[in-house]
């Protein structure tokens, strides 16, 4: 029995072997088939990361590793603050010249009445009543315009307009004689104590101008070496206080303002109270532009006076009108000098739109003179009024 048990032994031991053989067999085509199914990578080259050598500090015979040091960020410089520049005004000399060229090559209502006159070959009734009828429409007023056509048909009646050169000096003279050379046209600068500035207290209704001829005039002022402090006393209209502010940083002049709505007696009363402060030569209150028919607001304008005499006199009361207005303009000239006691007028927009005669008719109506004319929109088309001048523009000399 004993050769029995060895053939089962040795018949197990063989199956065992050819089946671990046929399982090795079964497991390499496997992994062959697998291999065949996935597509064969091309190996990438991957660059090595940079890295930046650190710097290091030789110690001994050792390198010691240095820390990195932050990049300096330097901060940027602030803005500078550029001051406005401050501008020259032009002297009041050659502005006059200037403006006289223009109003010579101006076509208004007077100056083509003499025009007409000095070129009519015989000096009949209907030339006379045709210029007479032009003077009037050139605002000169009936009274003025009676006295020159008289004087002229006086002087033209023997020779007429035969010489042309006689009969322009004669037109000259008369209407000279109109404008009043004798008038004191000066601006009175004169405090009424030592240490106080002078006051110019400037009025008119709205749309003469008036907030703008406050800054030409401080240009006139600081030309002629003045100092010079603003006050802008018009604490109605909303734009006043800063248009009058731009006038006066453009020549160095402070304006002095408040809020909107503000008392304007008050504004003005700091104006002066702070050119006596500062020791200015003139302090000049813009006010704000009254309707004439505002019986409220025409006080208000007198205690606009009333408060500023109590720091320092006024010198001066300036009535701006534009000229364009004619009669309109003179019955807002008589109200204002009942209110305020007027010194002297302003006349705005004295250009070829304009009726020279009024010049003469308010200086006539108020009497007082005309000390400075406007004749243009340029910052310094404000000039000291010239009667001689003023005739030779208008005789187109």
């Amino acid at each position: 029995m004993d050769w029995f048990f060895w053939v089962i032994i040795g018949v197990i031991g063989v199956a065992i072997i050819i089946a671990s053989i046929i399982i090795t067999i079964d497991g390499r085509k496997q992994r062959e088939l697998e291999a065949e199914d996935t597509p064969e990578l091309e190996p990438t080259e991957v660059e090595p990361p940079v890295v930046a050598p650190e710097e290091v500090e030789p110690l001994g015979d050792e390198p010691v590793a240095v820390e990195p040091v932050p990049p300096v960020v330097e901060a940027e410089p602030e803005p500078a603050v550029v001051e406005p520049a401050v501008e020259e005004p032009e002297a009041p000399g050659s502005r006059w010249a200037r403006l006289r060229r223009r109003l010579a090559t101006s076509n208004n209502a007077l100056a083509r009445a003499l025009g007409d006159l000095l070129s009519a070959d015989k000096l009949d009734e209907e030339v006379w009543d045709d210029f007479e009828m032009t003077l009037i429409s050139s605002d000169l007023g009936v009274g003025p315009t009676t006295e020159l056509t008289e004087a002229l048909r006086k002087e033209l009646a023997i020779d007429g307009v035969a010489d042309p050169a006689k009969a322009k000096q004669v037109l000259r003279r008369e209407l000279l004689k109109l404008v009043d050379p004798s008038l004191d046209r000066s601006l009175n600068l004169t405090p009424a104590k030592d240490g106080d500035p002078a006051v110019v207290l400037v009025v008119g209704v709205n749309g003469t101008g008036k907030t703008t001829t406050v800054g030409k005039l401080a240009r006139v002022l600081v030309a002629e070496g003045k100092t010079v402090t603003l006050g802008a006393a018009d604490t109605f209209r909303a734009a006043a206080a800063e248009q009058l502010a731009t006038w006066g940083e453009r020549v160095g002049v402070e304006t002095i303002r408040s809020h909107e709505g503000a008392d304007p007696a008050s504004v003005a009363f700091d104006a002066v109270a702070k050119g006596v402060d500062n020791g200015v030569d003139v302090v000049i209150v813009d006010t704000a532009g009254r309707l004439h028919t505002k019986t409220g607001l025409m006080d208000e304008l007198g205690k606009v006076k009333r408060v500023i005499e109590k720091k320092a006199p006024v010198n001066e009361v300036l009535l701006v009108l534009d000229a364009t207005t004619g009669q309109n303009g003179m019955t807002q000239a008589r109200i204002f000098a009942e209110v305020v006691d007027v010194t002297g007028i302003v006349l705005t927009k004295l250009d070829g739109s304009a009726k020279g005669g009024i010049v003469i008719q308010v200086q006539r109506e108020l009497g007082v003179p005309v000390k400075l004319v406007g004749l243009g929109e340029g910052v310094d088309d404000l000039a000291p009024f010239d009667p001689e001048g003023f005739v030779q523009g208008i005789l187109g000399e």
